[in-house]
């Protein structure tokens, strides 16, 4: 299992993953999550990947061959983020179509999904979530975050902080934080955490960050919020018991003995 989140806000793209994938629950391994397959100046492009490794993997190893090959379509080639995403979503049928019968003869799951987030020079920011199936969905202002893996844990967070107007430093925060809160329930999702901000109109990365367990900044994060969430819990207004509450016992009688 994994967790790989994509914000977009007026302000900029960010994606965020952890690195821990399992194999079962005596084997468990990191592998990197997140890419970047920007060319400074024309395009930023940040991509994040869950679900079947050996296809992941066989879907990062296309994109870069193609890249190496110079092929008439790849990541840097392509005119616009929607055309990439599509893309993406071709290179992931293509592979599911040759391995899908061997994974399915031994019952293992071979779905996966990506995310892709950045900027082509002409375009508005983007951000979509390419499906195993190859289609995509893209984030919207109403909307302005897309996860993939263990999603669960780290929603909340999101939705009572992001807004699209947010700004892209408490962004991070935000996203941070919902991955944490994941690794904290779910131990299927673990460090270290790789982390990409990209600014709307800059066609350059911005900031890239990696948390490794015992991080300084990650334990005072993660005091800092525990702190405040149990202080806000404890200061919260008194209920209101609006309910009557009913008699019982003695007060009723014993209906046995009418």
């Amino acid at each position: 299992m994994t967790y790989c989140l994509g914000i977009h806000v007026r302000r900029g793209v960010l994606l965020a993953a952890d690195s821990r994938t399992n194999a079962g629950v005596d084997y468990i391994s990191s592998y990197r999550k997140l890419f970047d397959f920007s060319v400074p100046g024309d395009r930023a492009l940040m991509l994040c990947t869950s679900g079947n490794l050996s296809i992941t993997q066989a879907v990062m190893h296309t994109l870069d061959r193609d890249l190496i090959t110079n092929s008439e379509v790849n990541l840097h080639a392509l005119p616009t983020m929607y055309d990439i995403a599509r893309y993406i979503g071709t290179c992931i049928r293509n592979l599911q179509e040759i391995d899908r019968p061997w994974l399915q003869k031994d019952k293992i799951d071979f779905q996966c999904s990506f995310l892709l987030g950045g900027q082509i020079k002409g375009e508005a920011p983007q951000l979509y979530l390419i499906y195993s199936q190859g289609n995509c969905i893209r984030s919207t202002p109403e909307t302005p975050f897309l996860q993939i893996g263990e999603t669960k844990y780290g929603k909340p967070i999101l939705d009572r902080t992001l807004t699209y107007e947010s700004s892209i430093e408490d962004v991070a925060k935000y996203a941070l934080l919902s991955i944490d809160s994941t690794m904290r329930s779910n131990l299927s999702v673990g460090p270290p955490i790789n982390m990409i901000m990209y600014h709307t109109d800059s066609f350059q990365i911005g900031h890239k960050a990696r948390f490794f367990a015992g991080d300084p900044y990650l334990l005072k994060m993660r005091k800092h919020w525990e702190v405040a969430l149990r202080e806000a819990a404890a200061s919260m207004p008194e209920i209101e018991w609006n309910s009557p509450v009913v008699p019982t016992g003695p007060e009723l009688g014993d209906i046995s003995e009418q």
